[in-house]
């Protein structure tokens, strides 16, 4: 397999066109058209993961956070940056960051960590904006259904847990074709009128690009008429942080307790406690600070985030327990998770699982 088709497996899972505006997502060091020979997934490439990609024979590292981050202005190896970005290039390696791509999937970052509390009925805490578009199309009677069924077949009509959802209409559609035009109905040069049929569906953003296309192969005129709009439509499966539910409540200390022994940390900063069962909890992988309000609005009884600052405790009002579990703590089971998912994907080299703990934190 090519670089670029285990690209395509990652952005099936976690499309980059979710990532945040800040990030740095994708292919960050080598070539598209590599042949892969294995791959290393880890949390964060340091040089020691370089070096352990080379002695597992693995020429691509997939990890979680972006090693170049802001933009490099030379390659002089002053930093343990550009050492990693020296010793990837001077050994053929690849690297691809995917970060808050993965963040905001469904099935991602959050997800996992909820899964290892073991909740249920999760949601989207705070879901992404503008990620649902619409497609307003025309097209015959006859040509209706291979133009559905095309655009059905690359996700086209998906909402929630339903697919293939659209809205048709009849209508009488009027065109007349220059000289250099072919229509497929009637001569050019003359005003036609026909029947036609409006479609209307709904798509995931990330697809845009492919809905145009398939529209544009099937469809039987030589021009296409169609409209794309941006929709605000709340998306529950794209976002940052989850919500979800306890299966048995627990009081604050037996939370906390059992907080520290499921995401296995050394040390859990919190809030003060505000002596209320725990049913409700909201996650949020990595520096979750932004996320308290909206978590207190949804009723969120604990904030299981990381990265809060003196004043970030006082939002709490005693409205809410906050849990500051660490930054590689709440993100740990992250290069797991990528691990699982392409191993079930690709059979012919090996996946490979970093055992380097890359947390630049310890603890006394």
């Amino acid at each position: 397999m090519k670089i670029k088709e285990i690209i395509t497996l990652l952005e099936e899972f976690a499309p980059l066109a979710y990532a945040e505006g800040f990030d740095n997502t994708g292919l960050l060091v080598g070539d598209k058209e590599a042949i892969v020979s294995g791959i290393l997934v880890t949390l964060d490439t340091l040089e020691a993961v370089v070096e352990e990609a080379i002695e597992k024979k693995c020429n691509f590292i997939i990890s979680f956070h972006p090693i170049i981050f802001k933009g490099l202005k030379n390659l002089t190896g002053a930093n343990y940056v550009q050492r990693v970005v020296q010793k990837a290039i001077k050994n053929d390696i690849h690297i691809y960051a995917i970060h808050t791509a993965l963040d905001n999937s469904f099935e991602g970052v959050n997800a996992q960590i909820c899964d290892t509390l073991g909740l249920v009925d999760k949601k989207i805490l705070i879901p992404q904006k503008q990620t649902i578009k619409k497609l307003i199309t025309y097209a015959p009677k006859d040509a209706v259904e291979d133009i559905k069924k095309a655009l059905f077949s690359i996700g086209g009509g998906t909402i929630g847990n339903y697919q293939e959802c659209s809205f048709t209409s009849q209508g009488i559609a009027t065109f007349k074709g220059n000289e250099q035009s072919n229509p497929t109905i009637g001569p050019r040069g003359v005003t036609q009128t026909a029947s036609e049929i409006m479609i209307a569906m709904t798509f995931a953003k990330h697809l845009e690009q492919h809905i145009i296309n398939a529209l544009h192969t099937s469809h039987p005129y030589e021009e296409v008429a169609y409209e794309i709009t941006t929709l605000e439509n709340t998306n529950q499966h794209i976002g940052m942080g989850m919500i979800a539910k306890l299966e048995n409540q627990m009081n604050e200390d037996a939370f906390l307790l059992y907080l520290k022994e499921k995401m296995n940390t050394k040390c859990i900063r919190h809030s003060k406690k505000i002596d209320q069962p725990i049913k409700k909890v909201a996650v949020l992988g990595g520096s979750g600070s932004f996320a308290i309000k909206e978590a207190i609005s949804q009723g969120a009884d604990v904030l299981v985030t990381s990265d809060l600052k003196y004043h970030d405790f006082y939002t709490a009002e005693n409205k809410i327990l906050l849990a500051d579990i660490g930054h590689y703590e709440s993100e740990q089971y992250t290069k797991e998770l990528l691990h699982t998912y392409l191993t079930k994907k690709i059979t012919s080299f090996a996946v490979v699982l970093s055992q380097i703990n890359t947390n630049p934190i310890s603890y006394f």
